[in-house]
């Protein structure tokens, strides 16, 4: 099942409140919003797919952990971009230093940041052009890398801040200056 877009420009535009409460009084939805207001939304994933979020996920958590640089985000947390699009990554990370910049009340809802680092796993029912505008779109707000995994051709599309995309066929990533001494294993992913 692929996202569905509906544009509801023309009868309402949601405040930023309001795409919130819609968002927990849907909560067996998943919504993202893009820039131009139209809701996107996206089935959930197959148990496959879930697994090997899991697996980034808990990977990325574990190196945070023990360096305590960050804040990590799983595919269920909502990010209010600058350019006023509501994003959701399959993992994301924020500097420790941003997260502090915000009060208790905007840590409660959609984080209203753009992540420093940002992972999405192609799913089956994902269009890549979508996902790789999605990727460019972080980057546009201030992601400084990001990883576009893509199981089936076993290959990742790098993406760095002021860089052209770069497209490897690895069996682990290196998070850079971005993420000092984190290593992704691909092997459980792929």
């Amino acid at each position: 099942m692929n996202a569905l877009t509906v544009d509801l420009n023309s009868i309402i535009s949601l405040s930023d409140e309001q795409y919130f409460q819609l968002c927990q009084a849907n909560r067996d939805l998943r919504f993202e919003r893009t820039t131009t207001g139209e809701l996107i939304i996206m089935p959930p994933t197959g148990g496959e797919t879930g697994n090997r979020n899991a697996a980034i996920t808990a990977q990325l958590w574990i190196w945070n952990e023990q360096k305590k640089l960050g804040k990590v985000f799983d595919s269920s947390t909502g990010f209010r971009l600058p350019n006023s699009a509501f994003r959701s990554p399959d993992a994301a990370w924020i500097k420790l230093e941003r997260w502090n910049t915000l009060t208790s009340s905007q840590k409660q809802k959609f984080i209203p940041l753009c992540p420093d680092f940002v992972i999405e796993l192609l799913s089956p029912s994902d269009r890549t052009s979508v996902i790789r505008d999605k990727m460019l779109e972080y980057l546009a707000n201030g992601t400084q890398l990001g990883w576009l995994i893509d199981r089936k051709s076993q290959q990742v599309e790098i993406y760095r801040a002021n860089t052209e995309v770069e497209i490897i066929a690895p069996m682990a990533l290196s998070g850079e200056a971005v993420l000092p001494g984190f290593i992704l294993n691909l092997e459980p992913i792929w």
